[in-house]
């Protein structure tokens, strides 16, 4: 089996044990996605989603994030960790947005990376989830850690996996690939004590007997 085909095999399972993927980060707005995923660096979406409620309550728009006192945002989002750069990544993003782009998140993977904070991952999320572009890959850790344990992919590098998964997944399947692979590496593949016994895609699976 190519890993073309394995790719192919591992989709169409995923989509039917998970028919409706959705993103972790529950957004009403763009820029909320946008706000979200920066503070989702180096923690758990459970813990953003629980830090928004409250952060969107206090700023309600885009112009009241660019306008924030940078102390009293730094304290919101506090715990979700790198606080000082995330406070000041999402206050200059909104700036941004406003000055440059008339409060519209850009539709382009090279004006999304302009924007402060935001790299490969976001972006392709964004291009994926708010545009419903094909063709996106968003390398997250679940993406990076089971799509090397199925040997569709040689790196961990970000970069270098969602460039190695493009040309294997279908552009129309492929972010929603990456969103049942968030699903599957929290229900299966779990890191540090996988559920082989129990993995759908167990006989696509190099790494299963030495797990």
């Amino acid at each position: 089996m190519t890993k073309k085909e394995r790719a192919a095999e591992a989709v169409k399972i995923l989509k039917n044990k998970y028919p409706d993927p959705r993103c972790s980060l529950p957004y009403k707005e763009p820029y909320r996605l946008l706000i979200s995923v920066r503070l989702a660096a180096q923690c758990t979406d459970a813990r953003v989603n629980i830090v928004c409620v409250d952060l969107f309550q206090k700023y309600p728009t885009l112009e009241s994030f660019a306008n924030a006192d940078l102390a009293e945002l730094e304290e919101m989002v506090k715990p979700c960790g790198y606080f000082r750069q995330k406070a000041k990544n999402i206050r200059d993003c909104c700036r941004m947005l406003i000055e440059k782009h008339g409060g519209v998140v850009p539709d382009t993977m090279e004006e999304l990376l302009k924007l402060p904070g935001v790299g490969r991952k976001t972006a392709n999320l964004v291009l994926g989830d708010v545009y419903n572009m094909p063709g996106a890959v968003v390398a997250d850790t679940h993406c990076i850690r089971i799509t090397n344990k199925l040997g569709l992919v040689t790196s961990k590098e970000p970069a270098k996996v969602e460039a190695q998964l493009r040309p294997l997944l279908p552009p129309e399947e492929s972010n929603d690939f990456c969103h049942r692979l968030v699903y599957f590496g929290r229900d299966v593949c779990i890191a540090r004590r996988p559920q082989c016994a129990a993995c759908e895609l167990a006989h696509l699976c190099p790494s299963r007997e030495s797990v």
